[in-house]
């Protein structure tokens, strides 16, 4: 595969993988998340503004995204921690229903492997 068919096929996955950080973030952001009272409330739309805001910047890398090496891998590194945390809940309290399987598998499995995909694309494009 050409250098620059790889970079079209990863800007097509970040943009596709944007739509859960995008979608969840606007989601919450309205307030369709349940939580009980005003801080909680208060406190799952800001989380929520923060994850549209991390998926914006995801999609704002697309185009020239074998540049943006350093904001991806920090906005990866955001997405990771924040998916230990998740972990580190699952196993000590909630367990894994799907509302906490499926956003880690976007955490722990999609987010870093597309970082890991934009790394080698930026390899192959400046040999």
């Amino acid at each position: 595969m050409s250098p620059a068919l790889e970079r079209r096929l990863l800007q097509v996955a970040i943009a596709v993988a944007g739509l859960v950080p995008v979608g969840g973030g606007i989601w919450g952001a309205l307030g369709q998340m349940t939580t009980a009272g005003a801080a909680s409330t208060s406190n799952a739309r800001y989380l929520s503004g923060l994850l549209l805001a991390i998926g914006l910047t995801f999609w704002i890398c697309i185009p020239t995204i074998e540049r943006r090496g350093a904001v991806f891998r920090a906005l990866a590194a955001i997405i990771v921690v924040g998916g230990v945390a998740r972990l580190a809940g699952a196993v000590l309290v909630t367990g894994f229903p799907p509302e906490v399987s499926l956003p880690l598998v976007m955490e722990l499995g999609v987010t870093p492997l597309l970082a890991i995909w934009r790394e080698r694309v930026e390899r192959r494009l400046a040999a």
